[in-house]
C-alpha cells in the first residue's frame, strides 16, 4: 500500500481531479476542489453523529437518497464549514450543486457537496461559483491533480493525507485511493474530518454501505485527539465500476474489504499523527474484555481523559490516571483484575502498583509512537484505539483559530 505525499499513487479508473483558489481562505491557498466521475459512480457515505450538522451534510444525505446512491461529481470547499448559517446556508449549498450540475450536464442530486472550516460564517457562494468553470476545465487524472486536490481540502492540517492500494482479480486490477483531511475535533462517530474514498470496482450502493460501515467501525471510529465531534464529518466511498471487476463475487469481497481497511487504517493514523499540537500518538490496546463494545468503551474513556492526555504529554508513567479512567468508564469492572503495561513493562498488576524501571518507561513514552495495554481480566474481547497527548500548542492553535 502507498501512503503519504511522496508515495506513488494508484489512480482508480473513471475519476478526474482538480482544485482552485476561490479566495475563501485568507491565506490565499487553494480552497476549492472537484472530483468528477464522467460515466457516473455508485456511492455510500457516513456522516457525523452531531445533532448540529452543516448544510452540505443535510444536502448530501438527501441527494444520496434521491439519486439512489448515484454520484457524478464531488465538490468540496475548505475555509468555511457552511454550518450554523440557517436557510441561507442551505440555499448557497444547493446553488453550488445546481451550477456545477448545469456545467457538467448532470442531475443536481448527483453532485455531492462537502465543506470544512470555520462555523457560523456565511458561505461566500459567489466566489465558489465563479471558479466552477475552471475546476471543470482543469480536471485531470494525474498524480499531480490528486495531490493538489488533497492540499485544497485541508484547514489546520500540516500536511495532506493520502493512501492508495490495488489488488488483482480475474486478471484485472482494482485500484483504491483515499484522501482525507483532519487535525482537530477528532472523535469517534467520525472525527472532524472529511474522507473521500475512490475505487474502480463495480458495486451497488448497498454493498458499498455495508463494507464502509464495517471498516469505519474498526478505523475512523477508533481514533481521538480531543473528544470533540465535528458538524461536518463525512466519509464518502465512490465506485466507478471502470475496472470491470464486480464486488458481488465472494473472493473479490474479501480482497476489497481487506484493502479498504488498510487504506482507512492508514488515513486514521495519518489524521491522529497530524493532530493539532500532537507530540505523541499512543495506541491503547484494551484486552480481556467481555465484548469488543465494552473494550471500546474503556478505551474511549481513557483516550478522552485530560489527566491521561497531559501525562502522555509529559511522558509521565502515571498509570493511576489510566486505572481511574477505567473505573469511571461506566462498566462493571473488578479493579483487582486490571493490569496495565507501558510499552512492554508491567506497571500495574491486579489493581496495584508493580515495580518497574521508571527511566526506561519514561524513555519509551518519549517516543513519537508507542503502545499502552490494559488487561481487564473479564473475557477474551479486545480493541485497538488511537489517541494523543494534549499540549500547549493545541491550546494555542485553537485559541487563535477564528482570528
Amino acid at each position: 500500500m502507498k501512503q503519504g505525499r511522496s508515495a506513488r499513487i494508484h489512480l482508480p479508473l473513471g475519476f478526474c481531479f482538480s482544485s482552485a483558489v476561490a479566495g475563501i481562505k485568507a491565506s490565499g491557498r487553494p480552497d476549492s476542489a472537484l472530483v468528477e466521475a464522467a460515466a457516473g459512480a455508485t456511492a455510500a457515505a457516513l456522516f457525523t453523529k452531531n445533532r448540529v450538522v452543516a448544510a452540505p451534510v443535510e444536502v448530501g444525505r438527501k441527494f444520496l437518497a434521491r439519486s439512489r446512491g448515484r454520484v457524478r461529481a464531488l465538490i468540496v470547499n475548505s475555509g468555511n464549514a457552511n454550518c450554523a448559517t440557517g436557510a441561507a446556508g442551505l440555499r448557497h449549498c444547493l446553488r453550488v450543486c445546481s451550477q456545477a450540475s448545469r456545467l457538467l450536464r448532470a442531475r443536481t442530486e448527483e453532485v455531492f457537496p462537502s465543506s470544512t472550516g470555520i462555523i457560523g460564517v456565511p458561505l461566500p457562494v459567489e466566489k465558489i461559483i465563479a471558479r466552477l468553470p475552471d475546476l471543470i476545465a482543469n480536471q485531470a487524472r494525474t498524480e499531480a491533480s490528486v495531490l493538489d486536490f488533497a492540499q485544497a481540502i485541508i484547514t489546520t492540517d500540516t500536511r495532506p493525507k493520502l493512501a492508495s492500494a490495488r489488488f488483482h482479480a480475474r486478471r484485472r486490477t482494482v485500484n483504491l485511493l483515499g484522501i482525507a483531511k483532519g487535525s482537530g475535533m477528532i472523535h469517534p462517530q467520525l472525527a472532524t474530518m472529511l474522507v473521500f474514498l475512490f475505487t474502480d470496482i463495480a458495486a451497488k450502493p448497498a454493498e458499498l454501505k455495508r463494507v464502509l460501515r464495517d471498516v469505519s467501525k474498526e478505523t475512523f471510529n477508533c481514533i481521538s485527539v480531543d473528544g470533540d465531534t465535528s458538524t461536518n464529518d463525512t466519509v464518502l466511498l465512490m465506485a466507478s465500476g471502470a475496472s470491470g471487476v464486480s464486488l458481488r463475487e465472494t473472493d473479490v469481497q474479501t480482497s476489497f474489504r481487506k484493502v479498504l481497511r488498510e487504506i482507512c487504517r492508514s488515513l486514521s493514523e495519518q489524521i491522529v499523527s497530524d493532530g493539532e499540537g500532537v507530540k505523541h500518538v499512543v495506541r491503547l490496546r484494551v484486552e480481556q474484555a467481555r465484548t469488543r463494545d465494552e473494550a471500546v468503551q474503556v478505551a474511549r474513556t481513557i483516550a478522552h481523559s485530560l489527566l491521561v492526555k497531559t501525562a502522555l504529554a509529559g511522558a509521565d508513567p502515571n498509570w493511576g490516571r489510566i486505572l481511574a479512567a477505567v473505573g469511571r468508564s461506566g462498566l462493571l469492572v473488578d479493579p483487582h483484575r486490571i493490569s496495565i503495561y507501558f510499552g512492554g513493562q508491567l506497571v500495574c498488576q491486579r489493581g496495584q502498583g508493580h515495580a518497574f524501571n521508571s527511566q526506561h518507561v519514561h524513555t519509551e513514552m518519549s517516543k513519537p509512537k508507542y503502545e499502552i495495554r490494559i488487561q481487564l481480566g473479564q473475557g477474551h474481547a479486545a480493541c485497538s484505539y488511537l489517541t494523543t497527548d494534549l499540549t500547549a500548542e493545541y491550546v494555542r492553535i485553537n485559541a487563535e483559530y477564528s482570528t
